[in-house]
């Protein structure tokens, strides 16, 4: 199952291993504003009907896809703007986080920046403003209003559907708040990464965090269970997915340790399939590359959504290997026919498990 690495900048040809195949992005080196050595770009992902968006945080681009895997287009964002979070609102026009300008903006069919708001931090008395840094964005449940994090100043920021921004500071110093999701109880959930917390924001901005009982955990993404009464993430270097869920009294966490093949793996982000199973995705640490492992999928039978206990023994669970090695997996989605995508980070690529 071993593959050789591509030659830089040499095209390439879409690598297939049972069910899933891997797209290769091949950002275009322009030479105004990409390191020399032409990777680890690919950050997130967003499906609409017809097409999959790719941020190229490094290569200030986004690339768009059919949902046949077919690179169609990449479009240009401002210079040195850093493009990350990706996100659609309930008219499907997509929206970028440009967070090395401070900005969240939505472009058109062509890439086009159409519309764009700053959500910097204006101090009084201050003559320069502050870069949020906006990371992760997502919708809120309203339909309207978009929810951003503020990675750099531990805030998450809210911009309202006249377009005015607002920011509600958290609690915890150097949080690193980097991934957003609308949930349970009409709330907005995220992660803080090094804040070690789970962050439930509710519509008034009033923020609320959560401690994850393993230190230094690391959470990455969180999404809401189908049946809409709990909350799932993942610690990268827990290596644990994590449930959160109100009983009676408060929210409660409940941790899972995952099943890796090895001692140094870490996780990434998660999603549930049309049939309600959850899949995780888990990747040999970079920081830590030996020994040498494959980077794969967990898909877990969706039985572990109605344990009573922090036991998985008993539920049923696949490995889903990816084509290639040092992948380093960050986000994952699922389309309208019920396929997965997922971004690679290291190997600027964009994977598709077909289901369906």
């Amino acid at each position: 199952m071993d593959m050789d690495m591509p030659v830089k900048n040499a095209p390439e040809s879409p690598k297939t291993l049972r069910n899933i195949t891997e797209y290769p992005l091949n950002w275009p080196n322009d030479g105004l504003h990409v390191p020399s050595d032409n990777c680890c770009s690919t950050h997130e992902l967003v499906i609409t009907s017809n097409h999959v968006f790719v941020t190229g945080q490094k290569m200030d681009k986004v690339a768009k896809f059919d949902l046949n895997g077919k690179l169609l287009n990449y479009f240009d964002m401002p210079l040195k703007s850093g493009p990350h979070g990706l996100m659609l609102d309930r008219q499907e026009r997509v929206w970028v986080s440009l967070e090395f300008v401070g900005l969240v903006v939505r472009i058109d069919d062509h890439g086009d920046i159409v519309e764009e708001i700053d959500v910097m931090l204006y101090p009084a008395g201050s003559k320069k403003p502050i870069n949020t840094a906006p990371h992760g964005i997502c919708l809120g449940v309203d339909g309207e209003t978009i929810w951003f994090t503020g990675k750099r100043t531990s805030t998450i920021g809210r911009i309202n559907p006249d377009k005015t921004v607002e920011h509600f500071q958290i609690d915890t110093l150097g949080a690193v708040p980097i991934f957003l999701n609308a949930g349970v109880d009409d709330s907005i959930w995220g992660t803080e990464l090094i804040g070690n917390k789970i962050l439930k924001i509710s519509t008034g901005g009033v923020v609320h965090e959560i401690d994850i009982p393993t230190p230094n955990s690391r959470p990455i993404g969180i999404i809401p269970d189908p049946s809409g009464n709990s909350m799932w993430f993942t610690e990268e270097t827990g290596v644990k997915i994590g449930k959160i869920a109100y009983d009676g009294k408060a929210w409660k966490v409940t941790e899972y340790p995952v099943p890796a093949l090895q001692k140094n793996d870490v996780l990434a982000s998660l999603v549930f399939d049309d049939e309600g199973h959850l899949w995780v995705q888990v990747y040999v640490d970079m920081n830590n590359p030996n020994p040498t492992g494959y980077d794969y999928i967990l898909k877990f039978d969706k039985s572990i959504r109605t344990l009573e206990s922090d036991d998985i023994s008993g539920v049923p669970f696949s490995v889903h290997t990816i084509p290639s090695k040092k992948v380093m997996m960050h986000r994952i989605g699922k389309d309208a026919a019920g396929n997965l995508w997922f971004t690679e980070m290291m190997t600027d690529r964009l994977g598709k498990v077909t289901l369906k």
